[in-house]
């Protein structure tokens, strides 16, 4: 699991310590020094960049967890994204949302067209919460877990049929996709 946001006061928190539960290694990125200035591909990483890397690239399948700003995600998550290539291909990406009104699905929908040109295969159900202040109780629960829970075992399922079914392609022809 990615989370994508790195704001002082963020509500990312909240979010992936509900959905963390489901994940096995979780990528905070407030707690990745990577470089804002990428560095060319081929050239050697950054001990920080490099560890990442080699998480992202022992990694299955992915969850972002993101909030929406101004209608898109946060740059510090494009730029996690981009200081990577081969370690997406492949792979499945699901995606845990939240914000205003929008519960932060314009953001999803644009880092679908991003992770596509990464050759990644994002699916297709998502978990996004709407106002998400106001669905979260005071130890970070959502206030309607059979909501929140179904759409978690949805996306999951998916997630794992993707992240089996790309595994076993993967062995087969790497670097296909």
């Amino acid at each position: 699991m990615i989370v994508g946001s790195t704001r002082e006061g963020r509500f990312a928190a909240t979010v992936a310590d509900w959905f963390v539960r489901a994940a096995l290694d979780v990528i905070d990125l407030a707690d990745v020094p990577l470089p804002v200035v990428v560095p060319a591909f081929g050239t050697d990483a950054e001990p920080a960049v490099a560890a990442v890397g080699a998480r992202l690239a022992a990694a299955d399948a992915f969850v972002v967890v993101t909030p929406e700003y101004h209608h898109s995600f946060p740059a510090v998550l494009k730029n996690a994204i981009d200081l990577f290539r081969d370690e997406w291909r492949a792979k499945p990406v699901g995606f845990v949302s939240y914000g205003g009104m929008g519960g932060g699905l314009r953001a999803v929908e644009q880092l679908r067209l991003v992770f596509a040109e990464l050759h990644a295969v994002t699916v297709r159900d998502s978990v996004g919460f709407h106002g998400a202040g106001a669905v979260f109780d005071e130890h970070g629960e959502p206030l309607d877990p059979a909501v929140s829970s179904s759409a978690v075992k949805n996306m999951l399922d998916q997630i794992e049929w993707w992240g089996t079914t790309l595994r076993d392609a993967r062995a087969v022809r790497p670097n296909a996709a």
